[in-house]
């Protein structure tokens, strides 16, 4: 009896031991489960020592520093490209404007000089006056010819061209016509080559125009990129996060703030 008495308070004290033992371990892995997270989440670093929280806001935030001022750079190099831009736009609206006054010129040269070639045209109806066929006449002809051609050319009513011709008495200019007939070919002459004239300085102020449009749009678009660039640099530095100091202390705030809520989840557990 003493045996079985004997036995049975070694076995319970082994049995004691033992489950003293598993319940020492299990409070050490709850202790261990509440306590670890705390310490991965407020002082969380890397093999240097860093604070992986604060290394990683800094970083963030330098990257988003370097792109603000990339954006700047790039918004004042488009600003400078759109006031280059602005002044060439005005430079080719007075060119057009220019072309306007030259079109508007030509025009009022052209309508003197149909007025003028109506007049004589007006006159050929009257018979031609009778003179000696001599080649003293002839030769007066001609002298006329050349006289009234040069006129009209510094009047810039016939070109280099036409002029050329009046001199060399070809294309239709005959130094043997009366000078009433040569004053109605001249002036027809003159007429049709002002028509010329304003038909190619109306094309010249169209190519003006579309020159100045494009240059007008060109500055246009750039000044909108330079405001978009601007705009989306200083939406970036709103968007920056606070220093280095502020982040490592709003980390570990943070951190403290998820701490005690773990310990108060875990206290409300047990």
């Amino acid at each position: 009896m003493e045996n079985l008495l004997f036995d049975f308070l070694i076995e319970l004290t082994r049995s004691t031991t033992l489950w003293l033992v598993l319940l020492g371990l299990a409070l050490a892995a709850g202790i261990w489960l509440v306590v670890r997270p705390q310490a991965a989440t407020t002082d969380r670093r890397d093999e240097s020592g860093y604070d992986v929280a604060v290394r990683d806001a800094e970083g963030r935030r330098q990257r988003l520093v370097a792109r603000a001022t990339e954006l700047h750079r790039y918004a004042e190099e488009v600003a400078v490209a759109a006031e280059r831009s602005a002044v060439t736009a005005q430079r080719r609206r007075d060119e057009w404007l220019v072309a306007q006054e030259a079109v508007e010129a030509a025009w009022q040269a052209y309508e003197a000089a149909d007025a003028a070639a109506r007049r004589v045209a007006a006159a050929a109806v009257l018979p031609e006056p009778r003179t000696p066929r001599t080649p003293a006449e002839y030769a007066d002809r001609e002298r006329f010819l050349h006289r009234a051609a040069m006129v009209a050319c510094t009047r810039q009513e016939l070109t280099v061209l036409q002029l050329s011709d009046a001199l060399a008495n070809r294309n239709g200019w005959d130094p043997r016509r009366h000078p009433a007939e040569q004053e109605i070919v001249l002036r027809r002459a003159a007429r049709d080559s002002l028509l010329a004239a304003h038909r190619a300085a109306e094309e010249r102020e169209r190519a003006a125009w579309r020159d100045a449009e494009v240059a007008a749009a060109a500055a246009r678009s750039l000044r909108e990129e330079a405001f978009a660039a601007a705009s989306r640099a200083a939406q970036l530095r709103r968007w920056l996060p606070s220093p280095a100091g502020k982040a490592r202390g709003s980390a570990s705030q943070e951190a403290r703030q998820r701490g005690t809520a773990r310990r108060w989840r875990a206290a409300r557990a047990s």
